[in-house]
């Protein structure tokens, strides 16, 4: 595949496209497939054909539209009009207004701050492209990053990257410039890529997404990220309990071979790289990056001790590369238009972009992506609508059950990754859980606390000892048999923990019930106190957590 031949190709799919006056886009995400949109497909292909209005009228899946309290969606363009809650009995109607006024009681005002405040990177193509064809993200300029990319020098790649400020997004956000060097210094024969697809996070599905609906972005960003780094194997970890992404990914893993994009001598260069898809058993503690690689080795998921990091010793005892889905979903926006561009959004400590699955007690859950540095009022009352049913905001989990509970009084702070840190929370890979009002803090945290024990690998002490034994005093607070000392071993347990565990799950896991110690004392201070009169705060978990 050389660039004419890639450029051809996107001619002929965007003359394709604007010989249609209509282009209907079916919402094929796994939220909407689980709303039956398969179905509305289905019937909006039967229509059109009885119509005859095949010359006049595309219909195809795409991927996330981010909405997804409102699915099953659909979009007409290029009109620009969104149906929310389509069912197949709807396609009728939807057709017979294609040339007239919308149907107004399906319609999605497109103006909302849930759209017009989002920015786009790694999102950028989902719900545009039928992500079960290369084509159509070919015609949406897919793989001109890689095909320009190999026609630099790894050094000059790095330079655009570190212009961007691109920064890990599965987490720590570790500079994802000084990864990549450090990896391509390394001293090897053989060298690896990996992307971590082991989301596991309750309430989270961003990695899932991305892969679902845009998967040969992610497949661009790592064949650019090996040809830096000099990797010519590849692999994508991820959880098997992802069966639509791990589809799609077959799929497009074989289309980006078919084309010359994988495989030997890609794109016509003297680059060499292959791609395979390893599934994970559902653990957790595979998201942290060497019980990932032990996995891969057909080991038992365990972190190991570092050094040495997965950069000088990793899969099999080569160097390696490890980021996530949406690291590498952002690296061929950044080669297309350059790292200024990328590091014209953002902080000046976090450029860019952030997507987030915000869930919980909120009007408008979905899946957002916007610029680092909104604040956390503008992310939950601007785009998430506010808080449903009159109900006042108690918290906002951000990180999953590695991450802490953020109060009201902190709703101006700025998402990024200090920020967040300094108030006992962290990014994480994006989950965003909003409770209001009748929210339990204490239910909350042993929720995240049960979590996080039973994700424990086992192998260390502290971790495998004191979530259990934290597991256990929550218990005891949320009875009303709780003691100051319980209080006090509580919180000193929760620093041993986060001190001295070997991996990050296990240093993380106290994150929540320390940030509502913190913040909602009197909660915990109410069941030692009075425990028979103790507030009735009901257990009231948000459903997108349980």
């Amino acid at each position: 595949m050389n660039n004419e031949t890639l450029l051809e190709i996107a001619r002929n799919e965007q003359i394709t496209a604007e010989k249609y006056q209509h282009r209907i886009h079916i919402c094929g995400g796994t939220g909407c497939v689980s709303s039956n949109s398969q179905l509305i497909l289905a019937a909006f292909e039967k229509e059109i054909k009885l119509r005859n209005l095949q010359d006049v009228v595309l219909v195809k899946q795409v991927g996330c539209m981010g909405l997804c309290a409102a699915g099953p969606i659909v979009s007409i363009q290029p009109d620009g009009i969104l149906y929310k809650s389509v069912t197949p009995e709807d396609v009728n109607d939807i057709l017979d207004h294609l040339n007239q006024q919308p149907v107004e009681r399906l319609v999605i005002d497109t103006g909302l701050p849930f759209f017009t405040r989002q920015v786009k990177n790694a999102l950028e193509n989902s719900g545009h492209v039928n992500p079960e064809r290369i084509e159509d993200y070919i015609g949406r300029n897919g793989y001109q990053a890689l095909v320009k990319s190999l026609k630099m020098t790894p050094d000059e790649i790095i330079s655009e990257i570190t212009k961007s400020g691109l920064r890990g997004r599965g987490g720590g956000g570790f500079p994802t410039a000084i990864k990549w060097t450090a990896v391509k210094n390394a001293v090897g024969e053989q060298k690896y890529i990996i992307c971590n697809a082991d989301e596991g996070d309750p309430g989270a599905f961003m990695d899932r997404s991305i892969l679902e609906s845009d998967p040969h972005v992610v497949i661009e960003g790592m064949a650019i990220a090996a040809y830096v780094v000099g990797a010519t194997k590849g692999y994508i970890y991820v959880r098997a309990e992802y069966p639509l992404a791990v589809k799609r990914l077959r799929i497009a893993i074989r289309q980006a071979e078919k084309l010359g994009f994988l495989g030997e001598n890609i794109c016509e260069s003297n680059h060499s790289f292959t791609i395979e898809i390893r599934l994970g058993a559902g653990a957790f503690v595979c998201g942290e990056e060497t019980a990932l690689i032990n996995s891969i080795e057909g080991n038992r998921g365990t972190p190991r001790p570092r050094p040495p990091y997965p950069a000088q010793s990793g899969l099999d005892g080569c160097p390696t590369l490890i980021n996530n889905v949406e690291t590498y979903s952002n690296v061929p926006a950044i080669m297309s238009r350059g790292g200024e561009e990328f590091a014209r959004i953002g902080t000046p400590k976090c450029k860019g972009t952030k997507v987030f699955a915000l869930t919980g007690k909120v009007e408008n859950t979905g899946l957002i992506e916007v610029p680092m540095g909104i604040t956390l009022r503008e992310i939950i009352f601007d785009i998430g609508g506010g808080i449903p049913n009159g109900k006042k905001f108690k918290a906002v989990q951000t990180g999953g059950p590695s991450g802490g509970c953020i109060p009201e009084e902190f709703l101006d702070t700025p998402v990024d990754y200090e920020s967040l840190n300094q108030l006992g929370s962290i990014m994480g890979s994006g989950g965003m859980i909003v409770m209001d009002e009748t929210t339990n803090m204490i239910d909350m945290a042993k929720f995240f606390m049960e979590f996080s024990k039973d994700e424990s690998c086992g192998k260390c002490i502290p971790c495998r000892v004191g979530t259990a034994k934290i597991y256990d005093l929550l218990g005891k607070f949320s009875a009303g048999n709780a003691t100051e000392e319980d209080l006090a071993t509580l919180e000193n347990l929760c620093e041993m923990v986060r001190d001295t565990s070997l991996c990050g799950l296990g240093k993380a896991a106290p994150n929540p019930v320390l940030s509502t110690l913190k913040y909602f004392r009197e909660e915990y201070l109410a069941k030692i106190r009075q425990p028979e009169n103790a507030p009735t705060v009901k257990s009231n978990v948000p459903v997108a957590v349980r």
